[in-house]
């Protein structure tokens, strides 16, 4: 090679290599901040949150490069909900993810700007967080968990694997859920089922302990939960008293099924906290969550117990059977 183009290349590397910093310093780092219920070391925390980063990053958005994640877990204490929200607003950033009711509304609390995009949150008219499911119209939007009418679902269920049912407790915490809500419709419909609907409200594990050894003093009863932080918390002791006192229970979530209950009827929550990411991508690229309409889950899956039925003494109908989508031996 010649000196002279030898130092016109030079030249040219040397213009080069400051322009290609500055691009690279070119790109805005957005900041996502993310609020859940739960500890973050609890698997289901883990395999949610990694299902929201991949929810990120099929739409261009990745950590170390073009954005921030800070997380914040109140591992099941509400007394947390607030102290954490308000360390969330303080980082300023983009938009936070909030996970359940009582954590969007500590974070509706600290800021009516910042976007925020809930999951796990069943009734957001009636808290609160929006107008219309059509059009929010504030800042906050996101994916609505259940609609009242799903008692009804969980109380036939309960029906028909123990047609001798006549009482059914709803358990769940009125602070960490929409528990009247629930209550409210599990009333309306009980009667056409010839099921008694009794409030079962609890916030510790003694309470928790309270209520199930008192339904189960009176025969052919059980338990339906709606999703709740305090009773996901404590699931394994539900699990284990349900078992203890033979009380048929369905849950609506898929994990209490996964460590041993009964059966469950819902959504599949990774696939929610991966389609949230969706809302937060929206928003990152100029969307007003004012106008992102709130969206309801299409796909609910059944998930069977067969170990614990037989445990139960139950005999699982050929129809809930072939219904199931996930049966455990």
């Amino acid at each position: 090679m010649r000196r002279r183009e030898f130092i016109t290349l030079l030249g040219g590397a040397a213009v080069a290599w400051p322009m290609a910093a500055r691009a690279q310093q070119a790109v805005r780092v957005r900041r996502i901040g993310v609020l859940v219920a739960f500890a973050e070391d609890d698997p289901e925390t883990k395999t949610r949150l990694a299902a929201f980063r991949r929810g990120l990053e099929r739409r261009g958005w990745t950590e170390g490069l073009n954005i921030h994640i800070d997380a914040r877990f109140a591992a099941g204490r509400p007394a947390q909900f607030q102290v954490l929200a308000k360390e969330l607003v303080a980082l300023q950033p983009d938009v936070i993810l909030a996970q359940t009711p009582p954590i969007t509304v500590a974070l509706q609390r600290e800021s009516p700007t910042i976007p925020i995009v809930f999951v796990s949150v069943s009734d957001p008219i009636g808290s609160g967080f929006a107008a219309s499911l059509a059009r929010p119209g504030g800042n906050i939007t996101g994916i609505l968990q259940f609609e009242a009418g799903i008692t009804g679902k969980w109380l036939a269920m309960l029906k028909e694997i123990a047609p001798r049912l006549a009482r059914a407790a709803l358990l769940g915490n009125p602070k960490t859920t929409a528990y009247d809500y629930f209550l409210q419709a599990a009333e309306a419909t009980a009667p056409s089922l010839a099921i008694e609907v009794v409030p079962g409200r609890v916030e510790t594990a003694a309470d928790i302990e309270r209520v199930i050894v008192d339904l189960s003093r009176v025969p052919n009863s059980g338990l339906f939960l709606p999703p709740d932080t305090t009773t996901a918390v404590h699931r394994d002791l539900i699990i284990a008293l349900a078992s203890r006192h033979r009380l048929p229970s369905v849950y609506s979530i898929r994990f209490f099924v996964a460590a041993g209950g009964l059966m469950s009827y819902g959504i599949d929550q990774v696939e929610v906290f991966q389609y949230a990411a969706s809302y937060v991508d929206r928003i990152l690229r100029g969307a007003n969550p004012a106008d992102l309409p709130v969206e309801a889950p299409t796909k609910y899956e059944t998930i069977l117990n067969l170990k614990t039925a037989k445990a139960l003494g139950l005999d699982v109908p050929p129809s809930l059977l072939v219904r199931a989508d996930e049966v455990i031996e």
